[in-house]
């Protein structure tokens, strides 16, 4: 976990629908990552949900309805102290009348008092039946809730509690989380970039059962994705076989081998203004892909030809716009700077990640990684950690160049 999302301050507001019941998770993994999250549930929402519950997981006071005119002097008035203390306000669930109070700045509970007296925009994950969220007033409330700078989160759609499918479904608490931390994200120095990211291996199959393949696991370019996304980018993640999930909040493309890449790659090179190239694309395929299964028979030797890949890489450079900022990836076995820098220059790079295949911070497979960042006028640049604050630090360079 990178060092930016321990230490926040959170106020969590529950409000009173179903889905309050799903937010003690949401609340327990934001504490379990070193944060201090104080909880505010409104009179309804206790009706789903404990103040008991909240205050176990928090180690905090839970705020409640009852609280709001109980002290009204000193620094102890709860929306006051509680707006200056938070970094950031969220919502979860958050039922049409909650909307409503926030955009028309109605005071008289304390979720409205609260908003009105907080400098910081909120983060509202709205969650009501289909016909509920459809509703013109609910729409006119969402909107002025917009044009006020908070962040509405539109619902799933799915099943409900009441019944019907449909929008109006709360975000997966894996969402909430990933809006909370992209709201929390120190800088938003991508905002406006169009970044495209390549990750995870190639398959080239020789029969419909077996393949031509390397270990990647896929998690350096899906960090490097998530990260750029934090930052305010538009991330498109062209991705081989993995067994990671589709990143929420990501344009995700799925392709199978180093061909398919190729393709989309084409197609969307005009449109990125960064491209990471962290996918283990196979320099070589099969000459023949066969329609059935190979049997084994009495052979004690197969032999096969293989063919070479285009190399995306060189492609890549060779294409790349003058304003475009091409980062490519090099994972060896030995003389890891040698090739590296050769890499570099042949293929008309602007940076190389360079990283040693083997080891608890193998470029394949592991949480971990230890890389050295060359740039073009080969200065380098060591990071090591997780590949979550690996790909922060190379976000971190990548701008300060730029800046």
């Amino acid at each position: 976990m990178c060092s930016w999302k321990k230490g926040k301050r959170i106020l969590f507001c529950i409000t009173g629908g179903i889905a309050a019941y799903k937010m003690p998770e949401v609340v327990h993994a934001l504490v379990k990552e070193g944060n201090s999250v104080r909880v505010l549930l409104t009179k309804a929402a206790e009706k789903f949900v404990t103040p008991f519950l909240f205050a176990t997981l928090t180690g905090e006071q839970v705020f409640r309805e009852e609280d709001f005119l109980n002290d009204i002097t000193g620094p102890s008035i709860p929306h006051i102290s509680l707006a200056a203390w938070a970094d950031l306000l969220v919502v979860a669930p958050c039922t049409a009348n909650s909307l409503k109070i926030i955009a028309r700045g109605e005071s008289h509970v304390l979720l409205g008092a609260l908003f009105l007296a907080s400098p910081q925009r909120g983060l509202l994950f709205p969650s009501m039946n289909t016909h509920m969220w459809e509703h013109p007033q609910t729409f006119l409330s969402a909107l002025e809730c917009v044009k006020l700078g908070h962040k509405v989160v539109e619902p799933a759609e799915g099943p409900l509690a009441c019944g019907t499918v449909g929008k109006g479904r709360m975000q997966d608490n894996s969402h909430v989380l990933e809006e909370i931390w992209r709201a929390l994200s120190p800088v938003k120095d991508f905002v406006g970039k169009k970044v495209l990211v390549t990750a995870g291996p190639t398959w080239e199959y020789l029969d419909p059962v077996r393949f031509l393949s390397n270990p990647s696991s896929g998690r350096m370019g899906y960090a490097l994705a998530r990260e750029a996304w934090y930052r305010g980018a538009e991330v498109t993640l062209l991705s081989g076989p993995v067994c990671e999930g589709n990143p929420y909040g990501l344009r995700h493309i799925s392709v199978v081998s180093a061909e398919e890449m190729r393709v989309q790659m084409q197609s969307l090179r005009e449109e990125y203004d960064i491209l990471f190239m962290a996918a283990a694309v196979g320099d070589y395929r099969f000459q023949e892909k066969l329609l059935h299964k190979i049997k084994r028979g009495n052979r004690d030797v197969l032999e096969l030809s293989l063919v070479r890949n285009p190399d995306l890489l060189a492609e890549a450079g060779a294409q790349k716009k003058e304003d475009q900022v091409l980062v490519g990836f090099a994972a060896e076995t030995e003389e890891l700077f040698k090739n590296a820098r050769q890499k570099l220059l042949e293929k008309k790079l602007d940076y190389i990640v360079a990283n040693v295949v083997g080891g608890p911070e193998s470029a394949f497979g592991s949480s971990r990684n230890s890389v050295t960042v060359i740039d073009g006028a080969g200065r380098e640049y060591p990071f090591a950690g997780t590949k979550a604050f690996v790909a922060t630090s190379i976000l971190d360079l990548l701008a300060s160049q730029r800046s």
